[in-house]
């Protein structure tokens, strides 16, 4: 479709080309400033592109969790749903019901929206966008400044609702680690993709796997002797390889476990890839 959106002479989004598949978790990663949130905005029809199209086979309105909340903070929870419910056509009246029950929000229905915690707002935001019972649902980084608890919370309710329903979700993260299960992930910098597949292909397409040796004492120069052809550094008592596989991995501590105190691996992980193909941390 060759997104671009160009503000005067800055490029937000530079000629991308993206596909999403129905019923699967798609997520967009990239270092602020990467263009994410435009991509989203063009994508859900708030922006329009200065080139490319927008093609999205579906019959009712998607939905979106955007990064700060568009929900009423002096109503109830029960109040904003219901009259949110009321802007689309055909919501069946049992639709704000059933969300209450799905998303967890009994204990907290009737409290006016202001007073509730973090957590608890995010799921009636997700509650909001699900009114339509989209096909469709774009987050834009859904769960920054969350504990790691209720990230995990809303993720369990995210991923029953996919499979229950057949939800096709959008995701824009700051955290690495909900994007691992993606089926499809887009890694964007500078207003461009420099790399997409599922998470597990861009783990082992740009990812390193690490085999840390705890050596005992006065036997590193043995160890060391052992990884000529394997890329290490030394830190303290400690020998951290860089091995291409897991039959590397296996290999080297075959060789060396005479000489060992302890050893710890570590799979690629997308922090990894990303380091690789941004040369910078995802914050």
């Amino acid at each position: 479709m060759h997104l671009t959106k160009v503000y005067k002479q800055h490029v937000a989004v530079n000629d991308i080309n993206l596909k999403i598949k129905a019923g699967r978790m798609t997520a967009i990663l990239g270092p602020n400033g990467a263009g994410k949130s435009t991509l989203i905005k063009l994508l859900i029809g708030q922006l329009t592109p200065t080139a490319g199209t927008v093609e999205m086979n579906r019959t009712r309105q998607p939905g979106v969790v955007f990064q700060g909340s568009v929900l009423d903070d002096a109503l109830t929870v029960e109040e904003n749903l219901r009259l949110r419910a009321q802007q689309y056509r055909d919501v069946p009246k049992q639709r704000v019901a059933e969300l209450r029950v799905q998303l967890g929000l009994t204990s907290f229905f009737h409290q006016r929206y202001g007073t509730l915690s973090e957590g608890q707002k995010r799921r009636v935001d997700i509650a909001r966008a699900l009114l339509n019972h989209p096909e469709i649902l774009f987050l834009d980084e859904p769960t920054t400044g969350l504990d790691i608890q209720t990230r995990t919370v809303i993720w369990q309710l995210l991923h029953d609702l996919q499979q229950r329903e057949g939800l096709t979700i959008v995701l824009t993260t700051h955290y690495l680690d909900e994007a691992d299960t993606a089926d499809n992930v887009y890694i964007m910098t500078n207003g461009r993709v420099c790399s997409h597949g599922s998470a597990a292909e861009i783990k082992q397409r740009y990812g390193r796997p690490q085999l840390v040796l705890t050596v005992a004492p006065n036997a590193q120069p043995t160890v060391l002797a052992t990884l000529v052809q394997t890329e290490f550094h030394v830190t303290g008592n400690q020998v951290i390889c860089l091995p291409t596989d897991m039959a590397s991995a296996i290999q080297i501590l075959t060789i060396c476990q005479p000489n060992l105190l302890d050893f710890e691996y570590r799979p690629s992980s997308l922090n990894d890839a990303f380091m690789a193909l941004t040369g910078k941390e995802l914050t």
